[in-house]
């Protein structure tokens, strides 16, 4: 069987939490797709040219423990600037997605571009200074001195950044229902999706 779940939405909305929980719900296979970058990136670092990298990744790939570097990330976005990469990266996460078993997906642009055939689409969000308390929270009690003011401006840059781009801006699709986690907890919202997408499913049977 195949069956898409598509996920997108801005950071520390709640997508990633909930795409887990959908996967292991429904037996799906999940992908985080903001790995991806930092995966080819990390690569690149190990001395594998980026298209090479980009061509060959594996899931696998996105397991290793230390790409959340500061240098990965640096490395990630250096790399997302060459096209064939990205394009590679694309076609990646099509073929996840339609593999047979069903696939959920988060990310930025998952139900419009990646996956605008997707079965089940999902935009979650949330308020930006909800967002960034949340980041905030998840920093400190990692034990890093963050400050929630910078934290919130860093969350709104981000957001102008992925929803002004040219190329696959973050946006709602058309057909994806709209799941504001601002006053949700998380267990409302869980329910609220898998309501969703249980729906999906028996319509897609």
């Amino acid at each position: 069987m195949q069956f898409t779940v598509a996920i997108d939405g801005p950071a520390a909305a709640g997508k990633g939490t909930i795409s887990r929980a959908l996967a292991a719900h429904f037996g799906f296979a999940h992908l985080d797709t903001g790995l991806l970058y930092r995966a080819v990136g990390r690569r690149t670092l190990d001395g594998v040219p980026a298209v090479i990298a980009a061509s060959t990744l594996r899931i696998s790939d996105l397991s290793r423990t230390d790409l959340r570097t500061q240098e990965v990330a640096q490395a990630a976005s250096e790399v997302a600037a060459n096209p064939q990469v990205r394009a590679a990266l694309v076609a990646f996460q099509k073929d996840f997605a339609r593999r047979e078993g069903g696939a959920v997906l988060d990310g930025r642009d998952i139900g419009t571009v990646i996956c605008p055939e997707a079965e089940a689409k999902l935009f979650v969000t949330a308020s930006a200074e909800i967002r960034a308390h949340r980041r905030w929270l998840e920093l400190t009690q990692a034990g890093h001195d963050a400050d929630e003011a910078q934290v919130l401006a860093d969350v709104k840059a981000r957001d102008a950044r992925d929803a002004g781009r040219a190329d696959a801006p973050m946006k709602q699709a058309p057909d994806a229902i709209l799941l504001d986690t601002s006053d949700m907890s998380i267990d409302a919202a869980l329910e609220t999706a898998l309501a969703h997408v249980r729906d999906r499913k028996e319509r897609h049977a």
